[in-house]
């Protein structure tokens, strides 16, 4: 077999992985578990089967060892059992199969551990090396995986519980500093000046040596801090992580200013150490200067500059160089493969790194979408480059005349003129950031402002004013200024969630993330101006602010100007209930399917805002897990353990609250930004239907925007049934067309529409349909924020009746009772039992008649 057409073999794998990225990627929304499967088909699919095929050639390389003789035999079926494994985890994990997950962890393992003995193999047998450093990092690599699959094992299982976050941390740093991060570092050793076409600068042998044993050092007090809490000593790890990156650095330095950079793989490699060296710094930030919550939250948004900026940038440059040298093919097919590998490199740059940056900046919501996806689509270039470069190889090499020759090779040894591609790619951030705003103009901070000058003379004195947002106050509350003066407010953010300025005559900071400030030019102010923070509910919580103008004719609290709050006309204007919906409406389903196997149970819930239909022609923003009003429904039994990641995707603070477990609420019930995640692990002590909901406050108005949903633990010995449905009450308090709750309307505890499963009468429109003399399970939830429940099904009886824990009526009771209605207070749950005795349509509704008739009710079609 030719050298080309091994490394197409051995290759093809990363390539598959690659593509199941791209996939993933663009569907992530409707596939479970979606982020951890993103950073897993990168670094445990295509990057490490690309550290396997790569580190076996560069180590028979170094060693020189003899052909069929080194680490490359039996590579084969190393990448079987590597790849096997690999699959069976990611099964495991989004299917929440714990055994699937050990079968995987346990085939990944021993290929690392075949792996690495082949390295221990082919170092005994070898002569010494000048680069024989390299070997020992592939070497300490692989053990620094063995340790990240351990922990992972760990995480599956449910070890840890609240807590887990830290384990997941260590598996993480075992991960991508340990197994990634070593053997990308070992091996730029001699990669880095082959790439640059340069020499090795002195020195570099022992620098190797060096930073291996610092690396190595500084790796184990990392781990081990972290899993024991020692946060300063963690950061000390980081550090020392750093030092150990700047001795390898250095020659590194100094061969490429020997030779500058001059391709797209040697500008990729370099961009991803910049990334690498920035996200430790960051870090290390985080980890001096925040609480272990703090810092679970912050790490979160790590992960994308780590695995997209540092691992995927120094793998997509390294393949560049690599590609070309191995289709082989002479040296005009080499010139010829390596121009293609450099198409477009400027603009492919620029859209990755320039989307990552933007990314990351507190950007509006809409903008860090479009960002990330021009970052996705530099990154996906790269794929059909190289394909590209694959058919190029197979075409026969021009006529190697001598004027031919000079002008390709010119052309090769020339760096690639890209101002303009460069340029066309600023130009499609550009349009990105300006179409995010142009979309969502508020989240910019930008909107419609009027003079607050009430004509009055200016002073030409300014007034600068600092103010605080914090734990749901402005601080100062109001400002004194003289009439005439132009008015400049600093707005610091020093809470842990976002927040914003909005004056009443227009003028906002523009959202603000934790850290954040902004500055407000208010001009000439000549009235007193009202302002609060517009984010749903802060207001109503006490977050306002005035500007006092001595002498003005008017006050803040007469609230002149502008009151952008309102949005315009309420969208309970086209409440009608007697209109039937779309003929492609579809009901929420309402059955509940039983408890899945095992005692452990994972789900991601991403906080997603979507606009929906709640009745008829009205149309709310409303902030959803999952995309669904109510969130997805859990279920399991007395004992089993929940691991959820709650994953921020709104555009502002969301947090999770389960009632059915007993945590101390201080870290996984904290709120999160948008952006970042956290896991939140339980175990089901008692039975009972329980509620779960956003808890960042104002809680009324999260609840009743649609952040609520049900977990039924199975009561013992649980009776079968012929169907299970449930039903969660909620209420509505609607704010303009197309808008968000409106939070006065829920302190009134008034709503426009009361709902079953998230839409008004929906199981009227679309009727339930039963059978005569089956027996039913009816779940009943009553979320709030504010209204009881009275659940009753007209025309039949309740000859079971279990609430809050405990059965109320029930057959093996020997009486002969029954009951009409199951009365839940907000946040209270239940079931009822009963036989439908006839055809016929059973209605069933809240008792508490005038929420009935706002929506609260729906029919079982019996026949």
């Amino acid at each position: 077999m030719s050298r080309a057409a091994w490394h197409l073999r051995a290759n093809a794998p990363m390539a598959a992985w690659l593509v199941a990225l791209l996939v993933v990627s663009l569907t992530h929304s409707f596939i479970p578990a979606s982020r951890w499967l993103l950073i897993h088909l990168l670094l445990l699919g295509a990057v490490t089967n690309a550290i396997f095929v790569w580190s076996s050639h560069f180590t028979e390389a170094l060693l020189r060892s003899p052909p069929g003789k080194g680490v490359q035999r039996a590579l084969a079926p190393r990448l079987v059992v590597l790849n096997a494994g690999a699959i069976a985890v990611m099964v495991g994990v989004v299917s929440a199969g714990w055994v699937v997950v050990l079968i995987g962890a346990i085939l990944v393992a021993a290929a690392v551990l075949w792996h690495g003995a082949a390295f221990g193999v082919a170092m005994r047998r070898a002569l010494p090396s000048r680069f024989g450093a390299t070997v020992r990092y592939y070497l300490v690599a692989t053990v620094m995986l063995l340790v990240g699959v351990t922990f992972g094992v760990l995480l599956a299982h449910g070890v840890g519980g609240g807590l887990a976050w830290r384990l997941g941390l260590a598996h993480a740093t075992a991960n991508v500093l340990g197994w990634v991060g070593l053997t990308i570092t070992g091996t730029l050793v001699t990669l880095w000046p082959t790439m640059l076409r340069t020499r090795v600068a002195p020195g570099v042998e022992r620098a190797s040596g060096h930073a291996l044993v610092i690396l190595l050092v500084a790796l184990v007090v990392m781990i081990v801090a972290i899993l024991f809490g020692w946060r300063y000593v963690a950061a000390a790890g980081v550090l020392g992580y750093l030092a150990g990156i700047v001795v390898l650095a250095r020659p590194m330095v100094a061969e490429a200013r020997q030779k500058p950079p001059a391709a797209y793989a040697t500008w990729s490699v370099a961009a991803g150490g910049f990334w690498l060296v920035g996200s430790l710094v960051a870090l290390t930030v985080i980890l001096v200067s925040s609480s272990w919550p703090a810092v679970s939250s912050a790490v979160g948004t790590l992960v994308a500059p780590l695995a997209a900026g540092f691992v995927a940038q120094v793998l997509f440059g390294a393949l560049s160089y690599l590609v070309p040298m191995a289709l082989g093919g002479g040296p005009a097919i080499s010139r010829r493969t390596t121009e293609i590998m450099n198409k477009g490199a400027g603009w492919r740059l620029t859209l990755i790194n320039g989307g990552m940056i933007l990314w990351l900046l507190p950007t509006p919501s809409l903008v860090r979408v479009i960002c990330s996806a021009l970052a996705l689509i530099g990154f996906a270039a790269v794929l059909p480059v190289i394909g590209w470069s694959i058919v190029a190889s197979r075409r026969p090499a021009p006529d190697p005349s001598g004027n031919a020759v000079q002008e390709r090779t010119r052309k090769v040894n020339t760096p690639p003129r890209q101002i303009g591609s460069v340029t066309a790619a600023l130009a499609v951030l550009v349009l990105g950031v300006a179409g995010g705003v142009a979309v969502d103009p508020p989240a910019a901070g930008h909107g419609t402002a009027v003079s607050a000058a009430n004509g009055v003379t200016p002073t030409g004195h300014t007034t600068e004013v600092s103010v605080t947002a914090d734990n749901m106050r402005f601080t100062p509350s109001s400002v004194d200024v003289p009439a005439g003066d132009r008015l400049i407010i600093k707005v610091t953010n020093t809470d842990q969630v976002v927040h914003d300025l909005v004056l009443a005559t227009g003028q906002t900071s523009g959202r603000l993330s934790p850290g954040q400030s902004a500055q407000v030019d208010v001009g000439v102010v000549g009235k007193s101006i009202a302002g609060w923070c517009s984010l749903p509910g802060h207001r109503q919580l006490g977050m306002v602010f005035a500007v006092n103008v001595a002498g003005s004719s008017g006050s803040a609290g007469s609230m002149g100007g502008m009151d952008t709050q309102s949005g315009g006309e309420s969208a309970a204007s086209s409440i009608d209930l007697g209109k039937n919906p779309a003929s492609s409406f579809v009901p929420a389903d309402p059955t509940v399917a039983p408890a899945p196997n095992g005692t452990t149970h994972k789900l991601t819930l991403t906080v997603k805002d979507v606009k929906r239909e709640v009745a008829p022609g009205v149309v709310q923003t409303l902030w959803t897990y999952n995309g669904t009003v109510p969130g997805p429904t859990l279920r399991g039994n007395v004992g089993d353990t929940f691991e959820i990641t709650l994953v921020n995707d709104g555009d502002m603070a969301h947090s999770i609250d389960f009632h059915a477990g007993e945590v101390s609420p201080d870290e996984p019930m904290r709120s999160i930004n948008p952006g970042q995640s956290l896991v939140y692990t339980f175990a089901a002590h008692h039975s009972g239907i329980w509620l779960y909901h956003c808890s960042t406050m104002p809680m009324s108005a999260h609840i009743a925007n649609g952040m609520f949903g049900a977990v039924i633990i199975d009561p013992p010995n649980l009776a079968p049934v012929d169907a299970e449905y449930l039903f969660v009450q909620s209420e509505y308090y609607l704010g303009p067309r197309g808008g968000v709750v409106d939070p006065e309307k829920v302190a009134t505890k008034k709503p426009d529409l009361v709902a079953f499963n998230g839409y008004a009468n929906q199981y009227k429109y679309r009727p339930i349909t039963a059978h005569p003399g089956e027996r039913v399970r009816i779940w009943v939830l009553d979320a709030g924020p504010n209204l009881s429940t009275a659940f009753h099904v007209v025309g039949t009886q309740f000859d079971t009746v279990y609430a809050e824990g405990a059965y109320l009526l029930s057959p093996s009771d020997g009486l002969d009772g029954g009951s009409q209605v199951l009365s839940l207070s907000a946040a209270q749950g239940g079931f009822v039992e009963l036989t439908f005795p006839a055809a016929g349509h059973y209605s069933f509704i809240s008792h508490v008649m005038s929420d009935a008739e706002k929506g609260a009710a729906g029919v079982f079609a019996v026949s």
